[in-house]
This record gives C-alpha cells, sequence and structure tokens, in this order.
C-alpha cells in the first residue's frame, strides 16, 4: 500500500505527527558511497516554513539506521528516518472528525476505515 517499485523499491513509513517520518529503501547494489550531506540539496526543497508549506521547523537529518556501513551501502535494504522533533499532535484533536478541504483526511478515512493517525494528516501531510 506504501510501496513502489519492483527491481527497486521504496517503502515509506511514519505519520506528520508521529516519533518519525522515513523510507525504506530496496534494491541498491552493495558498494555505492553514500553521503547523508548530499540530501540537503533536495531536502530543503521540502523544508518548511515557505509559502505553502507548514510553519513548523524540523531539522530534517537522516539517520541512516541500516543498509550502509563505513560510508557505502552493503546490499541490504536501508533504512532511513528523520525524527519529528516539533511535532504538535494535540493540534489536531478539535478537527478530528472534520475532513479538511484540499487534504487527503477524507481519504485517510475511507482508506483505513477510520483507524487512520489524524494528527497532521497522517501518513499524507500536505496532501
Amino acid at each position: 500500500m506504501n510501496r513502489f517499485g519492483h527491481s527497486f523499491r521504496l517503502q515509506i513509513f511514519g505519520e506528520s505527527h508521529g516519533a518519525s517520518v522515513g523510507v525504506l529503501i530496496d534494491g541498491c547494489p552493495a558498494g555505492l558511497a553514500i553521503d547523508p550531506g548530499s540530501f540537503s540539496e533536495d531536502l530543503e526543497r521540502r523544508r518548511g516554513g515557505g509559502q505553502g508549506t507548514t510553519p513548523r521547523q524540523e531539522s530534517d537529518v537522516p539517520r541512516i539506521l541500516s543498509g550502509v556501513f563505513e560510508g557505502r551501502t552493503c546490499g541490504t535494504p536501508i533504512l532511513l528516518a528523520f525524527d519529528n522533533l516539533r511535532a504538535d499532535p494535540d493540534a489536531y484533536e478539535s478537527i478530528r472528525h472534520t475532513p479538511r478541504p484540499g487534504h487527503a483526511d477524507f481519504i485517510a478515512l475511507k482508506r483505513f476505515g477510520g483507524f487512520a493517525d489524524y494528527r497532521g494528516g497522517g501518513i499524507f501531510p500536505g496532501g
């Protein structure tokens, strides 16, 4: 449901106001050089605070939890996590049962039968 690809596969996880969000990447060959600093330009494009984005400012520092050793891919799945350090899940309690226009709240309600994390759009933040 949250997986993309066949030979090279991506699976997203986490919720906007949960402990973290991230991606599991499978299908990378062993030996590729990985520098977490090289993600900075891509992460800057999605950083909050700009027009049409959340005002919440997160550090967006990726934690590589597996699949990389001594700066190179191991050939095993790579797990990247981004901690939500400034999440405010209580801010969404008042609109828990009211889907927001322009967001995927109603879709999540239907797709997950009312069990989705509603805080900040859950798995569909900003969407």
